[in-house]
C-alpha cells in the first residue's frame, strides 16, 4: 500500500516550506499574472490501483471523496490560508477523476489517479506571494469524517 509520504520527497533537514514536493501533488500555476493555482486536492486511488494512505493514516474511498467534493463546490468554494484564515481565494475549477469520468473523457484509467483536481483564483496578495515563492507548495483539504477501521 502506498502512503502519501511515499509521494513526498522531503529532505531530512528541510523545513516544510523548503520540502521538495513531487510534481503530482505540487501546486502548478498558470501565468503568475492570472493568480491561478491548480493541483490535486486529494488522491484516493493511485494509477496502479493502490488505495492511498494520507499523512494522518487515513484512506478516502473514491465515492466519499466525490460526494465531499460536490458538497464543497455547492456550499463553500472559498479557499483559506493554513486552516486558520478564510476568504483568500475562490474555487474556479473542480473535477473528481473517477474511472467512469476518465473513460468518458478518453483517458486511460492508469493515466491519472482517482482523485480531486482543483483550481483557485487567489486574490489575497500575501497568500499569492507565498504560493509564488513555494512557501505554500500544495493544497490541504479540511473536513470532518467518521473513522472506520479497515484491514
Amino acid at each position: 500500500m502506498q502512503t502519501i509520504n511515499d509521494l513526498l520527497e522531503i529532505k531530512k533537514n528541510d523545513s516544510p516550506a523548503e520540502a521538495v514536493i513531487k510534481g503530482r501533488l505540487k501546486i502548478t500555476k498558470s501565468d503568475d499574472d492570472k493568480r491561478l493555482a491548480f493541483g490535486w486536492a486529494s488522491i484516493s486511488v493511485e494509477e496502479d490501483g493502490e488505495q492511498l494512505v494520507d499523512l494522518s493514516g487515513d484512506m478516502i474511498d473514491p465515492e466519499e471523496l466525490e460526494q465531499a467534493a460536490y458538497k464543497y463546490v455547492r456550499l463553500y468554494r472559498e479557499g483559506g490560508e493554513m486552516h486558520e484564515r478564510g476568504d483568500v481565494a475562490t474555487l474556479v475549477e473542480s473535477i473528481v477523476f473517477t474511472p467512469d469520468k476518465k473513460k468518458a473523457l478518453g483517458i486511460p484509467d492508469d493515466a491519472l489517479p482517482t482523485g480531486w483536481w482543483i483550481g483557485f483564483y487567489v486574490y489575497d496578495d500575501e497568500v499569492w506571494e507565498k504560493v509564488k515563492s513555494g512557501e505554500y507548495p500544495m493544497f490541504s483539504i479540511e473536513g470532518k469524517a467518521v473513522r472506520e477501521e479497515v484491514e
